[in-house]
């Protein structure tokens, strides 16, 4: 009954009050209620859990524990930036170590039981502290000893705090730091006229009708403190001036050949929409380790990838364990679950299975035993979980052992000692390939206009008219266009700065862009509707290729 009590006094600091009311300004009431629910003996802790996941289903456990927690967590959190640029925090900040614990708690719960989202824990507060401080947290934090973190409070300790956005910038501002270290330690003094010469990009020129040949052959060739540099890529023959548009069109093109279904180096069971290790693919681990550098380098220079991995490849970049609803191939996952969920007794009748596996390897059958004589071992309802579980392992680590080692060791030559480890694995997805909800109503909310344009001017109107109307097939192409991306970054499009500037009077000359600075150049076609459906049509068609960036 106490800890009944206990939870329901929660709802308490979610009540709303006339905001001229300052309560609880140094969060006292706060720290004590939290520091009671921290002191608990065992037993109450596993009380609060019975009683929290028992009683609190559905949307109730997020209403009534994590929002009143995580609202009294921003106002304490909460800070204001002064002429100069100071951070200014709440007197009640004090109380911030001990709610951030109990919603620790919370979140392990959560987790456990599937009780909310990942999202329902995001902490505005904590989210919009200048990147700057929350970095300095973070390497403070990573340089600690495991005695400092238990005795000191980091708030990145607690990334499920952070929301995915927030999680970017610090792993941008991580890459930077890297990049300017690189850059640094090449410093070069000429004995002969005492200059300093130094170069500060990795820099990738390459022929488009060679793409993937010259890159890995320049990637082999590289040496490893120039790769850790900012990325500047170039097309031979062309004028483009690399401010990360072409670097964003480099690696578009990249991945269409690299992680092509047809290249051999992903299985083909599972069609173009997913790229798994082809486990038959023994000749080739040199590929997959450039592979991996190039995915690695994408993630340094904050550029997205167009590669279909499964969930199970972010868990295993992270260090997850991995499980049946892990397996990619749909049918052998509703068939494991069969077997776990049969009732009956006669399991090794209805299934007739063995601790073995079998599979097509160049056109001959393979046979492993998932155990010692497992052949000979038949799966029953005793021992069914462990077939599962070796099956289970068999296929998304021992089968393609070789394949993933050198895909992994690629991609920790770029992030090795990197915050990646802050990044759930649908967040990884998200840093690494963008999303492919395009809300282009959010984009037009967020678009600012240059040159003399305005959100009313009529061919603005008429942009706008004409990508509502558009086919979703369309309307990628000018995002790739205007962009060189085909999806949206972390946030969705209503968080990524687009500009349409006007680019003269009435012509008959075609929209162009600068896609390093989401730009869209528009020629002022005033209110001829059909003259700005047909120019933009025809740039978007033949976008690829750079004039001046």
């Amino acid at each position: 009954e106490a800890v009944r009590c206990l939870l329901q006094y929660i709802l308490f600091f979610d009540i709303r009050r006339d905001e001229s009311i300052v309560f609880d300004l140094h969060g006292e009431t706060i720290s004590t209620f939290c520091d009671t629910i921290l002191s608990l003996p065992f037993e109450g802790y596993k009380a609060i859990h019975t009683f929290a996941t028992s009683h609190y289903t559905g949307s109730l456990f997020v209403k009534m524990l994590v929002r009143p927690l995580l609202r009294t967590l921003n106002v304490c959190a909460s800070h204001t930036v002064d002429e100069n640029e100071v951070e200014h925090f709440t007197p009640s900040k004090q109380a911030v170590p001990v709610i951030v614990a109990v919603l620790s708690w919370l979140y392990a719960m959560a987790e456990e039981q599937d009780l909310a989202k990942p999202a329902d824990f995001y902490s505005d507060a904590v989210s919009e502290i200048n990147v700057e401080t929350l970095f300095g947290d973070l390497y403070a934090m990573k340089r600690a000893s495991p005695h400092e973190r238990s005795k000191h409070f980091y708030i990145t300790q607690h990334p499920f705090l952070l929301s995915p956005g927030c999680k970017r910038n610090l792993l941008q501002m991580e890459s930077q730091l890297s990049q300017y270290k690189a850059v640094i330690g090449d410093l070069q003094l000429s004995e002969s006229t005492n200059n300093i010469t130094v170069e500060p990009f990795f820099n990738l020129e390459i022929e488009r009708d060679f793409l993937v040949e010259q890159t890995l052959e320049c990637i082999k060739r590289a040496d490893p403190k120039d790769i850790r540099k900012r990325l500047r890529v170039s097309f031979k023959g062309e004028e483009g001036l690399d401010a990360g548009g072409v670097t964003k069109e480099f690696f578009q093109l990249l991945s269409e050949e690299l992680f092509d279904i047809n290249s051999g180096l992903w299985s083909n069971k599972y069609g173009d929409e997913v790229n798994w290790f082809n486990s038959d693919n023994t000749w080739d681990e040199k590929g997959y380790e450039m592979i991996g550098v190039l995915f690695g380098l994408a993630l340094y220079n904050n550029v997205l990838l167009d590669v279909r991995f499964p969930m199970a490849v972010y868990r295993k970049l992270l260090g997850l364990p991995l499980g049946l609803e892990d397996i990619v191939d749909a049918e052998l996952r509703r068939g494991l679950k069969q077997l776990l969920d049969y009732e009956g007794d006669d399991v090794e009748d209805i299934f007739c299975l063995s601790f073995e596996v079998t599979w097509m390897e160049l056109g001959e059958e393979r046979r492993l035993d998932l155990k010692p004589d497992g052949a000979n071992i038949s799966v029953t309802k005793d021992n069914r979980e462990e077939y599962v579980l070796r099956y289970v392992s068999w296929i998304l680590v021992d089968s393609i052992k070789c394949q993933w080692e050198a895909f992994e060791s690629g991609v920790m030559r770029m992030m090795e000692d990197s915050s990646l480890d802050l990044f759930r694995p649908e967040e990884v997805e998200l840093l690494v390939v963008g999303s492919g909800v395009l809300d282009f109503k959010a984009l037009e909310s967020n678009t600012t206009y240059e040159g003399g344009y305005t959100a009313e001017s009529e061919v603005i109107k008429n942009f706008w008219q004409f990508v509502n109307n558009a086919s979703k097939e369309t309307q990628v192409q000018l995002l790739k266009f205007a962009t060189a991306s085909t999806k949206a970054p972390i946030g969705g499009l209503g968080k990524m700065p687009f500009i349409i500037q006007r680019a003269g009077p009435d012509s008959g000359l075609l929209p162009t862009s600068h896609t390093c600075f989401n730009t869209l150049l528009l020629p002022d076609y005033g209110s001829d509707y059909g003259k700005l459906a047909n120019n933009l049509g025809r740039a978007v068609l033949e976008c690829e290729g750079f004039g001046l960036e």
